[in-house]
């Protein structure tokens, strides 16, 4: 069953793929995550971001430097702490997203045509059960596999305690 959701799920990328390339062929794949976290959690703090998007924190700075040049974030003094900086998108990072989701969406639409009525309800029923089964964190693989909650947290990562940060990386 993996194996053949794991083809299956080719196709979904592909058209994921597509759509990212067409809409947003100016930003990196790193610079798109940071922009979606930033939408879903706005006025988040540059340390959050480097959390959620597995980055160091020196490397989601510089990140964020190319999107604030880019005209798609804005930083601005906290409003608890000045000294903390708070990342909200513009105008334009908010069009990108809207004409990336869009686009997604036409492209669904036109292989979700040539389903059956059937085969629609019955893909729609499984992805809603398969993302509620994935954010309750039961996707957990017993090799230690983890997964990320939306809120930044880690389920399943035995080699992480809870509340620690994900292992860093570079953008």
């Amino acid at each position: 069953m993996s194996a053949a959701l794991d083809e299956a799920a080719g196709t979904l990328l592909a058209v994921w793929e597509a759509a990212r390339e067409r809409t947003t062929s100016r930003l990196s794949s790193a610079q798109l995550r940071a922009i979606m976290v930033v939408e879903q959690y706005d006025g988040i703090n540059l340390r959050r971001l480097a959390t959620l998007t597995d980055m160091l924190l020196s490397s989601a700075s510089r990140l964020c430097d190319r999107l604030v040049a880019a005209g798609m974030l804005e930083r601005e003094p906290g409003r608890y702490d000045r000294r903390e900086i708070s990342l909200h998108l513009t105008p334009a990072a908010l069009r990108l997203l809207a004409e990336l989701r869009a686009d997604r969406r036409r492209r669904l639409e036109r292989i979700l045509a040539g389903m059956s009525p059937e085969g629609r309800l019955a893909l729609l029923r499984g992805m809603r059960e398969f993302d509620q089964v994935g954010r309750r964190g039961q996707a957990t693989v017993a090799e230690g596999w983890p997964v990320l909650q939306p809120s930044g947290e880690w389920i399943g990562d035995p080699a992480r305690p809870s509340g620690e940060p994900p292992v860093a990386r570079t953008a």
